[in-house]
């Protein structure tokens, strides 16, 4: 884990670069979803950086370095008719309980999107459990004569069909969060952040390769609970947190041995919430599980005398 407030060079860049494959995505979930995306990320901005604003007074210091990544990543995770005013409370709780008060960027313990995300899926789910098919349209947009309907997931983990094909999966033709429905982008620009090294390869791979693993074991052996592993991979939020949340280096573990152990768990997590628990969802919940686990990780690895690796925060 990251532990200062100091940023590199090589830590900027890789900042930036983080931050512009992010907003590919938002500008393809605007086409997708119509400009209520760019409301709800005004909003997480707005809200986010007020509480940025207040810390930084209160302590006597610039605002934090990082302060334009968590709400962008916040505002990703949100459904695309999500009310304004849950999204304010979501962003605000996220920058201060997940970062502000561990003292700002690189000593958070938590990533703070995801405990924004993980307050409001607790306190209103009725806004996060649901997608929005409009029958005029036939599609999931924002609008007044919107009807709720259960999301791609949530039929799935019921064992119902999902109508879409392969080719509507990755290109957005499935409704879902807004920062997951383009899973092509995210596929595409995922791998991308792994070749520049902006992101670790080890914790998306054996993340993904672990959901695939356990549910495809699973079904050879006839377990009850256990769902089809490619689809597994597919629906939910599950390519985007793997590339564009779980690698984040502040909160994730440092060494190689652990990223792998870090990798293997958010997989384990998300199956056993997503197949067995209430929540739809396993991601959200994986994260800020191994989120807490990170450091007890790298200190296995310190233990068996592997070396250091530099981190580069990028959430």
């Amino acid at each position: 884990m990251n532990q200062g407030n100091a940023i590199t060079p090589k830590q900027n860049r890789n900042l930036l670069i983080y931050t512009g494959a992010l907003l590919i995505l938002l500008i393809a979930s605007t086409v997708i979803f119509g400009f209520y995306v760019l409301a709800i990320t005004a909003v997480s901005y707005g809200a986010a950086i007020a509480v940025e604003v207040l810390f930084a007074k209160a302590r006597k210091r610039s605002i934090d370095v990082s302060w334009y990544v968590s709400p962008l990543v916040f505002a990703l995770l949100m459904t695309p008719t999500i009310p304004l005013w849950i999204v304010a409370v979501g962003s605000a709780f996220g920058v201060f309980f997940g970062k502000a008060v561990f003292g700002g960027y690189g000593k958070n313990v938590f990533n703070p999107a995801i405990v924004g995300l993980l307050f409001i899926l607790i306190s209103f789910p009725a806004f996060t459990a649901v997608s929005w098919f409009d029958p005029n349209l036939g599609w999931y947009t924002p609008g007044i004569d919107a009807v709720a309907a259960a999301t791609p997931l949530i039929v799935f983990n019921r064992g119902g069909e999902i109508p879409y094909t392969l080719w509507q999966m990755l290109n957005g033709m499935m409704p879902g969060t807004i920062g997951e429905t383009f899973r092509l982008g995210i596929l595409i620009l995922g791998i991308l952040l792994l070749v520049l090294k902006v992101a670790d390869w080890r914790i998306p791979l054996f993340y993904l390769a672990t959901v695939f693993g356990l549910n495809a074991l699973g079904q050879l052996f006839g377990l009850t609970g256990f769902k089809d592993p490619i689809m597994s991979l597919l629906l939910g939020g599950l390519l985007f947190g793997a590339f564009f949340v779980a690698t984040d280096p502040v909160t994730a573990p440092m060494k190689p041995l652990a990223k792998i152990l870090y990798g293997i768990g958010l997989g384990f997590f998300t199956v056993v919430i997503r197949n067995f628990a209430t929540f739809p969802e396993g991601v959200t919940f994986s994260i800020i599980i191994m989120n807490a686990i990170g450091p007890l990780l790298d200190t296995i690895g310190k233990e068996k005398g592997l070396s250091v690796e530099e981190t580069e925060a990028v959430v």
